[in-house]
Formats: structure tokens, C-alpha cells, sequence
């Protein structure tokens, strides 16, 4: 009686045990956005665009808090121009034509700079909990680490770029590794991977990413981040028009 008793006991505290140590799917996405999320930042980085043979480069420097964005561009061609993300509105500075421009409608949907990157992705600054509602749909494997897959839906009434988007998030560090954008009849229209990782400020963050557009032929857009500084003092001032 003994031997049966313990082996049935052991089971059913594993399966007491399981459930509770089990990790939520708020908590992975909460987990990611503490590592990705910014509420402040200055950035260094850069675009290289591939369109067939041809290659683009594109430097930048951007100032980040949680509802707006300053960047400016500094490689050669490019030199001078700025886009300002203030909230829920874009601005464009043309130097050229000493010229500011906002965008809105479908001109958020197009590449950003000829990027594979819409103005609209460059907008989403919120986080993913705050956006969308996920589901666990599994567990896979994104060379040789395991991560948790996930759907999420947008949330009704919020503004975004994709209806749905599944993604893979690295078990261990809680960031995303790969991402698949989609519409809301169910059309793929980017893949996203992400190419390294580093720890910065004690903080997993993706610092080498690329996007494919799937409604273009033979493009590829990578976005380096060659230096970040978090929680950076960062004037109100930046983010005006006049600065702009």
C-alpha cells in the first residue's frame, strides 16, 4: 500500500506545484517591456537599407522620453533632416527647403527615409501591455534558445500599425528575438529579427535588428543601435516645433 501511496502523493503535489511556479502571459510581456521599454534615452544609431544591389546608410541621433521623439540625421545626404514625434502627431524638418511638413494618413504607412521602417512604427511608443492582448500559444526555438510564443490582438480603440502580432520571446533574457506583423484579415506584411542583444544598464536590449517588408521585392532594412543612454535629463524644450 506504501508504494502506491508515495508515487500518487509525489504526483499530486507536482501538479499542485506546476500551476503555481507556471509563468503568466502578462508576466513575459511585462518582463519584455521593462527590458525594452524606454521612458528616456539619447541614441545613437543607424539604417542600412538594402534594395537589390544597392545598400543606403543612414546615421541618426535621436532623444526619446515615453510620448515623444527628436531625431535627427547626420550622414552626409541627409544631413540636417528631422522628424518630431510629439504624442500622437509627426513633423518632418527638409533643410533644403527649410520646410516643416506633418504627416498624417497614409504617409505614416510609408518607409521611413526609404526604409523598410514605417513613420507609423516609429510612432508606437507605448507598451506592449498597453497596446495589445496576448496569448501563449507555445514554446519554440530561435537558434538555440528557447523562447515563448506569443499572439497578440490590438487592443480595441487603440491606434497601431498591426492588427496582430506573434511573437517570439527569449525564455531566459524576456526579449523578443523575432516578430511577424500582420493585418486583420490575417495578410503577413513584415518579419522582424532581431540580430543581437546586449546588456546595457543592466537591461537586455536588442541592438541589431532587421525588417522585411513583405509587400516589397528583394528589400532589407537593418537598424543598428551603436549607443544608448537610458534615463537621460532630457529638456521639455526638445520636443517642440520651434526646436524642430
Amino acid at each position: 500500500m506504501k508504494r502506491i501511496v508515495m508515487p500518487c502523493i509525489i504526483i499530486l503535489l507536482l501538479l499542485i506545484i506546476i500551476p503555481l511556479n507556471a509563468i503568466t502571459v502578462e508576466e513575459i510581456i511585462s518582463k519584455r517591456d521593462r527590458n525594452e521599454y524606454i521612458k528616456t534615452a539619447k541614441v545613437e544609431s543607424e539604417m542600412i537599407i538594402t534594395n537589390g544591389s544597392r545598400t543606403i546608410n543612414k546615421s541618426m541621433t535621436s532623444y526619446v522620453d515615453d510620448k515623444n521623439v527628436l531625431t535627427e540625421f547626420t550622414n552626409p545626404n541627409d544631413r540636417g533632416t528631422k522628424f518630431l514625434k510629439k504624442e500622437d502627431e509627426l513633423w518632418m524638418f527638409f533643410p533644403e527647403a527649410e520646410d516643416v511638413v506633418k504627416l498624417s494618413g497614409h504617409m505614416l504607412k510609408q518607409g521611413m527615409m526609404g526604409s523598410d521602417f514605417s513613420y507609423q512604427d516609429m510612432m508606437e511608443s507605448d507598451k506592449l501591455t498597453d497596446l495589445y492582448t496576448f496569448e501563449l500559444m507555445g514554446e519554440e526555438e530561435i537558434d538555440g534558445r528557447k523562447c515563448y510564443v506569443l499572439e497578440g490582438i490590438a487592443v480595441e480603440g487603440k491606434e497601431v500599425s498591426y492588427y496582430k502580432r506573434k511573437s517570439w520571446i527569449d525564455k531566459e533574457r524576456f526579449v523578443g528575438l523575432r516578430e511577424e506583423l500582420y493585418t486583420e484579415s490575417g495578410r503577413l506584411l513584415k518579419e522582424m529579427t532581431v540580430e543581437e542583444v546586449n546588456v546595457i544598464d543592466g537591461r537586455w536590449y536588442p541592438v541589431k535588428t532587421e525588417m522585411i517588408n513583405k509587400l516589397r521585392i528583394d528589400t532589407k532594412t537593418e537598424f543598428i543601435v551603436h549607443s544608448i543612454k537610458f534615463n537621460t535629463n532630457i529638456p521639455s524644450s526638445t520636443f517642440t516645433l520651434e526646436n524642430l
